[in-house]
């Protein structure tokens, strides 16, 4: 087995196999319990839970604390700067439909070459304890993005995606894109040939590919196409499953 690299930037360049969850409830305990569990990362859904930005600052001292990476899959680039101050390990950014929206995201993500806005006061900068080069370096060194392709808009654009430097890795989105394409299942013919078109172009320009399973059942088809990072269902789910199971061992006695 070869050894693990330290940051999770590296790690996803490496393909090391991982495994996070989505939090989809404000609060830190669920994080707390994962990171003990041992899970690679977790996913803070500010885009569809309800998460403000003190409750996101207070989920990633809790990510912190329990040794877990955590990223944040953000509404749009205008949030970005948000999760990364608070001291997110990287963004996820959904509907990445053309090069140009690619480009904004990285530019909102890098200091250089880049457009984040400085401040080094932050938990990112550790209060003030980074200087201004020593935190440029450290934070365009750690952060990472994640580019979601959940589009019908970015089959015509993928070429062009794929090309834009700076996006570390791409999530395919099969559930927008199912809803987008009319259709009812991520298995239905037009999905699969879209993920295809995906998985054919990100792998072509080299990058690492994502996908989100409900149960690690999805995981070995999924790896057959070259994927390695995996979101697991959410905290949430997570605990519908183990409340559902020990409630149908329950009624069995």
């Amino acid at each position: 087995m070869t050894e693990k690299k330290t940051g999770f930037r590296d790690r996803l360049a490496a393909r090391e196999n991982m495994l996070g969850t989505f939090i989809k409830t404000p609060g830190v305990q669920a994080i707390e319990v994962l990171g003990d569990v041992g899970l690679d990362f977790v996913v803070i859904d500010a885009e569809h839970a309800p998460w403000d930005r003190n409750a996101i600052d207070l989920a990633l001292l809790a990510a912190k604390a329990a040794g877990i990476d955590a990223l944040v899959r953000v509404e749009s680039t205008a949030t970005i700067l948000t999760a990364l101050d608070c001291g997110a390990t990287g963004v996820m950014v959904p509907h990445v439909s053309t090069a140009k929206i690619a480009q904004e995201v990285v530019d909102a993500c890098r200091y250089r070459p880049g457009r984040r806005g400085f401040t080094n006061s932050s938990r990112a900068g550790r209060y003030g304890r980074l200087g201004l080069t020593a935190h440029i370096e450290a934070n365009d060194e750690r952060t990472t993005i994640i580019a979601m392709l959940e589009d019908p808009e970015a089959l015509d654009h993928i070429e062009d995606i794929v090309a834009v430097d700076g996006i570390d890795a791409f999530f395919l989105g099969r559930g927008d894109l199912t809803v987008a394409l009319g259709e009812s299942a991520t298995d239905a013919a037009p999905v699969k040939a879209a993920i295809a078109r995906f998985v054919s172009a990100v792998t072509a320009a080299k990058k690492p590919l994502c996908a989100f399973v409900n149960s690690s059942a999805e995981i070995p088809a999924l790896r057959a196409l070259g994927i390695n990072t995996f979101i697991i269902s959410s905290e949430q789910g997570l605990l519908r499953l183990a409340a559902s199971t020990e409630l149908t061992k329950f009624k069995a006695i």
